[in-house]
């Protein structure tokens, strides 16, 4: 009786270590494998900037730092400068952000805090449903439909307004072209509502109930709630929001390409033809004849690549200035 005892508890102390070892192994493996996905994804970014750098080397190598501070585009002389697109992808994107982010975070807070029960999923579904238009109908919208009501109804009412106002005056001057900044600024603006709304509600019906009511509890105002409960706890997450919808106007194409103009040039008015670093590469990539054509192209999508990076990288600082001015801790 002892060692048929024995015998069972040997057994079941080494079925105890088979399964510890196989939990082992398994556990090995599946380190292994994420550690493989990070890794890949590194190699993907290395081998990214070293195409990046070896297309765009001759045109760097060309002109130097004037590629990044002249405006010229000509390709029949071989002389280019990336200045005007630049400018033109970093004034569109702010100027949509500037508009979309107020809107957007507004619209997520009607939805979670406001909105009645019955139209709160009809409405952020329809919010949502937005994300997935394709940007080249956001760009055939904005050329035929958008653009020529924004010429005839819009665009003339407002340098009207601003005219005689100093420095407004020149920001909106005329004449009214219907396309140009301030129009893909618009329509960049409408592409990333969806990101920044949706994100965002995501983000507002995390913050635990028993902080919005014991909030309430005390007589704060939903402002009240919102500004000093919701905002503080989910700050991460709006910036978040707001980074993936800047990402996506710093690299629209389609769209921006329909409206902006191309024209490689910079003009203090919003209202006049510009262009963007994703809508050059997109309209002259097929017709570029030569090493240094192409090679000024591939370089615009270096500075385009810096930029986004430049972007993110600001704003994981500013939420970690953030985090310590509050006292937390940075994610």
């Amino acid at each position: 009786m002892v060692d048929l005892a024995l015998s069972e508890e040997f057994s079941a102390v080494s079925s105890r270590e088979a399964a510890l070892k196989r939990f082992g192994r398994s556990d090995m493996r599946f380190r292994l494998m994420t550690l493989g996905a990070a890794l890949l994804v590194v190699a993907i970014f290395a081998g990214l900037m070293v195409s990046l750098l070896r297309g765009a080397w001759l045109a760097l190598h060309t002109f130097g730092w004037s590629f990044l501070t002249t405006t010229v585009w000509n390709p029949v002389t071989g002389k280019f400068g990336a200045f005007a697109a630049i400018y033109g992808t970093l004034i569109s994107s702010a100027l949509a952000m500037l508009l979309a982010v107020p809107l957007g975070v507004g619209i997520a807070i009607f939805l979670t805090e406001l909105c009645p029960r019955a139209l709160k999923r009809p409405v952020g579904i329809a919010i949502e449903l937005l994300a997935g238009v394709p940007s080249i109908i956001y760009g055939i919208w904005g050329l035929f439909v958008f653009a020529p009501y924004f010429q005839q109804h819009v665009e003339p009412w407002i340098i009207d307004a601003f005219a005689g106002i100093p420095y407004l005056q020149d920001l909106f001057a005329g004449p009214p072209y219907g396309i140009g900044t301030f129009t893909a600024a618009l329509i960049l603006a409408i592409m990333i509502l969806p990101f920044i709304s949706a994100v965002t509600r995501d983000v507002f019906e995390t913050v635990p109930p028993m902080q919005k009511e014991a909030a309430y509890g005390v007589g704060c105002t939903t402002w009240e709630v919102m500004w000093r409960i919701v905002l503080p706890f989910s700050r991460a997450g709006v910036v978040g929001g707001s980074m993936l919808a800047l990402g996506r106007a710093l690299g629209e194409t389609m769209a921006v390409t329909f409206v902006i103009g191309n024209a490689h040039r910079i003009n203090p008015s919003l209202l006049a033809p510009g262009t963007t670093i994703s809508a050059t590469i997109a309209n002259e990539f097929t017709e570029a004849l030569g090493d240094t054509y192409v090679s000024s192209l591939v370089a615009l999508g270096l500075i385009l690549f810096g930029i986004t990076f430049i972007v993110l990288a600001a704003a994981q600082l500013m939420l970690k200035s953030l985090d310590r001015r509050s006292g937390g801790k940075a994610p």
